[in-house]
């Protein structure tokens, strides 16, 4: 995994500035901090400056986990091409079956509502189409882990993805982000992309195959992603905005 913002990084992504292309991002941990309280989580005001730029002069769009009543406040005043929640659930026509999955998730949540381990730090987030349940903020995060995977090993149809400090509860059969993003790219009709993203969630993208122009980021360097390149840290997202930002203007 190379990073992104060394030499061969930059000619990548250079080659690709002069094509039709999608420049697509995670939230959480990708342009925002992830925060202590999933709540807190925004935009730094230059990062939001610059993607602001850069949506003016690339199809822009953000695939995150949060619902889309949550996602929106947050991109306020950044004019993106599509925006997509719940993993991919939600947004840019995955609609179908909502009503479905809705039910299942409501299930859910009642199950979990009633088990013991809600009463320490642990906390749902409803997010309609799927939950995630996090543990940042437990005394002992490992245990606590290990009691949610107890509390929902028997929620029928779910899908666990393990994410930083929480786990997201998905409904199987649900749209995901890789299925999200082939849709954006079809429906802005570009012949390339770029995502970049931080999550376990987002190698459902970094594994798509059959696209020879993809290029793809993960913020933090892992041995067992999929990505091609990575960002050392989240700090270097401006650093990657701008990068882009000063190739379609040359």
């Amino acid at each position: 995994m190379r990073h992104i913002l060394g030499r061969r990084g930059l000619r990548a992504l250079h080659q690709l500035a002069g094509r039709d292309t999608l420049l697509a991002f995670d939230f959480d941990g990708t342009l925002a901090p992830i925060a202590d309280d999933h709540s807190g989580a925004w935009m730094r005001p230059a990062t939001r400056r610059l993607l602001a730029r850069l949506a003016r002069r690339y199809p822009c769009a953000v695939i995150s986990g949060r619902a889309l009543r949550d996602l929106r406040p947050r991109l306020q005043g950044v004019a993106v091409r599509g925006l997509v929640g719940n993993h991919g659930a939600e947004g840019n026509g995955a609609g179908r079956g909502a009503a479905g999955l809705r039910s299942t998730v409501r299930a859910w949540r009642r199950r979990l509502s009633g088990h013991r381990w809600m009463i320490g730090r642990q906390t749902i987030e409803d997010k309609g189409l799927s939950l995630t349940l996090h543990y940042r903020r437990a005394p002992d995060p490992d245990a606590a882990e290990r009691l949610l995977r107890r509390a929902i090993r028997g929620l029928r149809g779910a899908r666990v993805v393990p994410g930083k400090m929480g786990l997201n509860v998905i409904p199987a059969g649900a749209p995901d982000k890789g299925a999200a993003f082939v849709r954006l790219l079809r429906g802005a009709g570009c012949e390339a992309a770029v995502y970049v993203g931080d999550d376990t969630t987002d190698e459902d993208v970094f594994a798509l195959t059959g696209m020879p122009h993809l290029l793809t980021i993960r913020v933090g360097r892992s041995r067992s992603s999929r990505a091609a390149y990575c960002l050392r840290s989240q700090d270097e997202i401006d650093d990657l905005l701008a990068a882009l930002l000063s190739l379609r203007t040359l």
